[in-house]
This record gives structure tokens, C-alpha cells and sequence, in this order.
């Protein structure tokens, strides 16, 4: 009996995890700038993300946004690159390049060895001057293909969402409210500014 009720559960889990991935894809939308200023932001998340810096990466995260003017939202939000599912993986990864890129085939370098910070820091400091540097390659590739796949990427939702301005959609009546707010700002301020000089000028 309990066979048959595995596959309800399996959709409903597909389903839930389909509303979460669109939920997000409006809200990247939804992020006030241009498509570099948040690409810039997720760029530097995922950079920060691949560093096995536990605690510590949000912190870098947005520090490099706001060094290359990127949102720091997604900055933080790019950090999630690596949690308890795939910071392993990642890591593992990571030293394989940093190994092949040093030269030193010799080293050995774990899953336990990322559990904690106690064993990560006793593994010696040349498997984590190996980690480190796989990290910073891979992860300057991860972020520069990032940058270009987000600013794709919010540029289609953004092109696609003027085209559909009639859609009943919640996310897409907030869109097309805060275009509408920011384009009559923009225009006010325009208008009031050609008053001013107008003014001046008699």
C-alpha cells in the first residue's frame, strides 16, 4: 500500500521545487539595476562560494560586490553554490585542479578533511595552499561564466515580460508596476528639471 503512495509525494516535491526555481527567476528579475549590476553580484557569490572559507563567505561575497559594484543580494545568494549537499564534491573537485595546475600527485585530500574547521586546517599547508589555488581557478571561470549565462538570462525574462504586458501573473503585474514607477520618476524628474533651467533662463 505504502509502494503506491511514493509517486504523489514524488510530484508533489517536483512541483514544489518548481514553483521555488520560478519564484526565484522572478525575483532575479524583480532586482532593481542593470543586467551587469547583477550579474556582477552572482559573479562574485559563486567566486566567494567555491572557497572553502565556512562563515566567512557571504562576507567576501559582498565585499567583492561592492569592490566591483555588483548587488550584493545576489552576492549572497551566489554563495549557496556550496552547501551541506555539495561543498564535498566541490571541494574534492577543486584540489583535483589544483594538484594537476601545482604538479604535486602525491598529496591526499579527503571528504572528512572539509568536515569541520579542526580537520580542514590539520591537513598541512601545502594540501591547502593545492585546494586554494584550484579554488581560485575554478572559481574565476565559474564566475566569469555566471556573469554572462545572468545577464542572458535576466534579459530574456525582462525582454519577455514587456512583451506579455496583459499576463495575470502576480510576479509579472509587481515587474511591470516597478518599470511603470521607475520610467514616471524618471520622466517627472525630467520635466521638473526643464521648469527649473526654463526658469532660470527668464
Amino acid at each position: 500500500m505504502k509502494r503506491y503512495k511514493i509517486a504523489p509525494k514524488i510530484k508533489k516535491f517536483k512541483r514544489h521545487w518548481q514553483q521555488q526555481i520560478h519564484h526565484w527567476f522572478w525575483r532575479i528579475l524583480n532586482l532593481r539595476g542593470t543586467p551587469q549590476y547583477i550579474a556582477r553580484g552572482l559573479a562574485a557569490g559563486i567566486f566567494a562560494g567555491l572557497f572553502p572559507l565556512f562563515g566567512f563567505q557571504t562576507l567576501i561575497s559582498i565585499a567583492l560586490a561592492t569592490l566591483f559594484k555588483g548587488n550584493k543580494l545576489m552576492a549572497a545568494a551566489g554563495t549557496w553554490i556550496s552547501n551541506p549537499l555539495t561543498y564535498i564534491p566541490i571541494f574534492l573537485f577543486n584540489f583535483q585542479v589544483g594538484r594537476r595546475l601545482v604538479g604535486n600527485q602525491d598529496l591526499v585530500f579527503t571528504s572528512e578533511s572539509v568536515a569541520s574547521w579542526q580537520q580542514f586546517l590539520e591537513v598541512g599547508i601545502e594540501i591547502i595552499f593545492v585546494l586554494f589555488v584550484g579554488c581560485f581557478v575554478v572559481g574565476l571561470v565559474c564566475a566569469i561564466a555566471s556573469y554572462y549565462i545572468c545577464i542572458i538570462l535576466v534579459q530574456h525574462l525582462r525582454h519577455h515580460t514587456i512583451k506579455q504586458p496583459y499576463q495575470t501573473n502576480s510576479h509579472h503585474n509587481e515587474t511591470l508596476s516597478y518599470c511603470s514607477k521607475y520610467y514616471t520618476k524618471k520622466i517627472k524628474s525630467s520635466d521638473s528639471r526643464t521648469t527649473h533651467e526654463d526658469g532660470q533662463s527668464l
